[in-house]
């Protein structure tokens, strides 16, 4: 379910415009990150990609400064309460997680220059695509989600992280298994899964991002696998 509210100061929804835009701007220099650093990890190691990673985060830094100042100003200024004070703590939160995860990308780059052993990517090559295609569509839909306020996809994210433990979890078995039959494979696999949890914490961050959107609208703490009768509310209204 959409959601956009009027405000009587055209003021305040600019700002809130404003705020929008500079989360949707950091959210997609995380995407290009993110897809350069696994670019760079496939391709087997490219400087160039994992330079222009490391820029992308020097941005993302800005990005969360520029959009923390927006925030603390308009609760100088407007004293927001209910719905509109939600997406502010919403948006705090979510540019933490954005910089978070480019932090993660940048980490892949990096490990995308070490010698991780072409068998051990080889052998978890399946699990760490499925992964990454995941953890891009859940980033995707957890921005989309925070600006349309919209639930039902914020919920979808959700579900996906399931999918992407489950590949995590077969990733490290298979790893685990390599690594006790090729000895001479362990600092390889090594490099492979530290790359394969990189990945999932950007999941996590990206359902990190959906559980906002969820408490900005709604007004429930879904956070820590709360069952449906068990959500926590604010006692405001759903508006």
């Amino acid at each position: 379910m959409a959601m956009h509210l009027a405000h009587t100061s055209r003021e305040f929804e600019s700002e809130l415009r404003e705020l929008r835009a500079h989360c949707m701007s950091m959210g997609a220099r995380c995407e290009r990150s993110l897809s350069l650093a696994l670019d760079a990890f496939w391709a087997t190691g490219t400087p160039e990609f994992a330079k222009d990673v490391e820029e992308l985060d020097r941005l993302i830094d800005r990005d969360e400064m520029e959009i923390d100042a927006l925030v603390l100003r308009i609760l100088a200024l407007r004293q927001p309460v209910a719905y509109d004070l939600r997406v502010l703590a919403a948006a705090l939160r979510l540019d933490t997680d954005l910089e978070r995860i480019g932090d993660e990308a940048v980490n892949i780059a990096q490990r995308a220059q070490e010698d991780h052993g072409e068998e051990a990517k080889k052998l978890a090559r399946a699990c760490l695509r499925t992964m990454a295609e995941r953890t891009q569509e859940m980033l995707r839909g957890a921005l989309d989600a925070f600006v349309e306020g919209d639930v039902a996809r914020a919920e979808q994210v959700l579900k996906d992280d399931d999918v992407v433990d489950e590949q995590y979890g077969k990733a490290l078995r298979d790893l685990t298994a390599f690594m006790l039959e090729h000895h001479a494979g362990i600092p390889g696999a090594f490099c492979v899964m530290r790359v394969a949890k990189n990945i999932e914490r950007i999941a996590d961050h990206a359902t990190n991002i959906a559980e906002e959107v969820i408490f900005m609208v709604r007004g429930e703490d879904v956070r820590h696998g709360f069952a449906e009768g068990m959500r926590v509310r604010t006692g405001e209204p759903h508006a």
